[in-house]
């Protein structure tokens, strides 16, 4: 039984992968095609994002808080 249930999630999670991607994807476009960004500036910051640790990250959101 418990690997029906793991097998279940697994299901639900890639399906709420699916509609986050979707949702992020959405967003992107309707920001190029109102001329807010381009795909230039999401490519750098999705390379320095993923450059970076997640306590850069968490440092420079509170340090723009301030």
């Amino acid at each position: 039984m418990n690997d029906i249930d793991m097998v279940s999630q697994l299901g639900d999670m890639k399906e709420v992968d699916y509609r986050n991607t979707l949702a992020i994807a959405s967003v992107i476009e309707l920001l190029i095609d109102k001329g807010i960004l381009d795909r230039g500036e999401i490519a750098r910051k999705a390379k320095l994002l993923d450059e970076m640790t997640a306590e850069e990250i968490a440092y420079l959101r509170k340090k723009r808080s301030i």
